[in-house]
């Protein structure tokens, strides 16, 4: 689980963003224009940064400036906008931005662009004022794919991963259990809790993933965990 601060002067883009990544388990604050992220940075530091370019009070490019000149520049920062030019791109790249995202902004490329940006955090932070190269290096030289966790890397589950097995292995005896004496309605009922308790443990409750492996949209999918009383707190990744 990590912090991430979403810097946009757009309540829309704010809360749709809030709610993806709160979805994916993280913590999510939230500022509305340049001085309200100042004020956020001088009292703590988070994992990672969206901020838009273009912002009524000091556009993203001239804050990112200030934190690189400040020596504040210490966490990784992925750039929005949906009107900059490529020249801006490169600029905000330079100054120490580790990524551009484009608006609209597609869901997969939002969630990998943070995935690589938390890894980045993880493996080295950020410098301030140090160039991103041309060689696919992040803002403190270290390159994105070398941070990144390998397969081959993990012998044995973590314990995230085997209460989510131990969950898995409960919701699977709970629909075998499904008595076939009771109306279908409550039958269909019961099956498909199970089924979304399964995708959900089996995901660590990440909303998005399961919405692609059921196939359901969004809104659909929690309209209908809603409806048949799914606890979505308990199914909530907690790393």
């Amino acid at each position: 689980m990590a912090t991430i601060l979403v810097v946009d002067d757009e309540m829309g883009i704010r809360e749709l963003l809030s709610e993806i990544l709160s979805d994916e388990g993280h913590v999510v604050d939230l500022a509305e224009n340049a001085q309200h992220a100042r004020d956020y940075r001088q009292q703590q530091t988070p994992d990672l940064v969206l901020l838009d370019i273009w912002m009524p009070d000091t556009d993203g490019v001239t804050l990112l400036k200030e934190w690189a000149a400040q020596g504040k520049l210490t966490m990784p920062v992925i750039m929005m906008s949906g009107h900059a030019t490529i020249d801006t791109a490169v600029e905000a790249t330079k100054i120490g931005a580790l990524n551009f995202l484009e608006k609209p902004i597609a869901l997969q490329k939002l969630l990998k662009a943070v995935e690589q940006g938390l890894a980045h955090s993880s493996a080295a932070p950020a410098t301030s004022a140090a160039p991103k190269s041309a060689s696919g290096t992040g803002a403190s030289g270290v390159p994105i794919a070398a941070v990144l966790p390998s397969a081959s890397a993990h012998h044995s589950p973590a314990p995230a991963d085997a209460l989510a097995s131990g969950a898995m292995q409960g919701q699977a005896g709970q629909t075998a259990s499904i008595s076939f004496d009771i109306p279908l309605r409550d039958a269909r009922d019961a099956f498909e809790r199970a089924y979304f308790e399964y995708h959900l443990a089996r995901e660590n409750g990440s909303m998005t993933r399961v919405a692609e492996k059921t196939g359901l949209e969004r809104t659909h999918l929690y309209r209908k965990l809603k409806q048949l009383g799914v606890d979505l707190g308990k199914n909530k990744s907690e790393v």
